[in-house]
């Protein structure tokens, strides 16, 4: 993977470049959009970029893409890779993009440490960033080849259902009307909305519905708060986007599916919106007949709260073998239980293989717990959306 020349000067040079690269990040970003303002317009997320979210995640995936090589020489960390490269196509990531950001970055690392950057080691670096940037197109052009597509498709909003008071469920059915590949449950799409500006937003969300239909379902919580720009997108999405409206949107994405299950027990675990993905988990495992066990678990703030809940329990109930376990931090009824997910006094059987998606601190504790009961760290698996995506990618 990285030469042995550029290994020690990687090795010799990270703690510089890792003090440094919040402030190479912001100056990278700050550098691209000035020279490209329709990427911030139409493709990266507005919201993380105000918040600097975006900046420390970029900074977070060099330095531990980094990290990595210099302390596995001959490995590369495929799954961080596999998930950055999941979400780039989502989002229609092209290979020539890389040699722009490529630009922009590597100018910014010279403006910061500025006669540190000898030629040895802006060689060293841009053979990092090179293994990164080429490990991802190859990835990327794999997903597109067995998407058949790397553009956007229109999609008629036909229905809106109210879940809870900030969640709604959208089923959209492509205008054209022509055939829909199948998804994988756990995976998701990217929507693309027109905002009031003129600007191209473009979110993620899980597919909340079963597979095997020619319905797409999401189901999108309006971020609280300021609604410019943090939650602009689901604001938008529920203020103004009807029956009737069209959204773009991507071929199905994500790695957090349900590989070769059958004998196998699961455990499911989500926190407020990350159920959706786990509601489409349930209803592929009710239609397959899954025998083995499975183990809901949801957290949420309120009964009141929890999207999907009927479905949530309504598949679990199909299977022959599952429990569900419902936590809530306020107004807990009688058949759920009071405070944070705790899996102290839940059975976890032998061999469970886990799948996790919500806020990262609940997926930390979820997976500590877990590896506390026996679970293997390799059969724990993550979905993370937003700028937190390499950090559960590393675990």
């Amino acid at each position: 993977m990285l030469s042995e020349q550029s290994a020690a000067t990687v090795r010799a040079t990270l703690p510089v470049v890792g003090a440094a690269i919040g402030e190479i990040t912001e100056r990278f970003y700050a550098g691209l959009f000035a020279a490209h303002p329709e990427l911030l317009r139409d493709l990266f997320n507005r919201g993380n970029q105000a918040a600097g979210t975006q900046r420390q995640a970029l900074a977070g995936s060099i330095a531990a893409f980094a990290t990595y090589l210099v302390d596995h020489p001959d490995q590369r960390p495929d799954a961080m890779l596999g998930r950055i490269a999941h979400k780039h196509a989502s989002l229609g990531v092209a290979p020539e993009q890389y040699a722009v950001v490529h630009e922009h970055l590597f100018a910014a690392i010279a403006e910061v440490l500025g006669e540190a950057v000898t030629p040895e080691v802006a060689a060293a670096w841009d053979e990092v960033y090179w293994l990164m940037a080429n490990a991802l197109i190859a990835i990327e052009k794999r997903l597109y080849e067995e998407s058949g597509s790397r553009g956007w498709r229109e999609w008629e909003v036909v229905e809106r259902v109210p879940e809870t008071a900030d969640v709604m469920t959208f089923r959209l059915r492509p205008v054209d009307g022509g055939p829909v590949r199948d998804f994988r449950a756990g995976q998701y799409v990217s929507v693309g909305v027109k905002l009031p500006d003129g600007a191209r937003q473009i979110r993620q969300y899980s597919l909340s519905g079963a597979p095997g239909t020619t319905v797409r379902q999401i189901s999108v919580k309006a971020v609280r708060g300021d609604a410019a720009p943090g939650g602009e997108v689901s604001h938008h999405l529920h203020a103004r986007v009807q029956v009737g409206e069209v959204l773009q949107l991507s071929e199905p994405y994500g790695d957090l599916v349900l590989d070769d299950v059958t004998d196998t027990p699961l455990l499911l675990a989500s926190a407020g919106i990350g159920v959706t993905p786990m509601v489409a988990m349930l209803a592929q495992l009710a239609e397959t007949g899954h025998s083995a066990p499975v183990t809901v678990v949801h957290g949420d703030r309120s009964p009141a709260d929890h999207a999907l809940r009927a479905d949530h329990e309504a598949y679990a109930a199909k299977l022959p073998d599952a429990a569900a376990h419902f936590w809530y931090e306020e107004q807990a009824p009688e058949e759920g239980r009071s405070g944070l997910v705790d899996l102290g006094g839940i059975a976890v059987p032998e061999g469970t293989r886990a799948y996790l998606c919500g806020p990262l601190p609940f997926m930390r504790a979820v997976r500590t717990q877990l590896i506390g009961k026996g679970v293997a760290p390799a059969d724990i698996h993550y979905e993370v959306f937003g700028p937190d995506l390499w950090l559960a990618s590393r675990g």
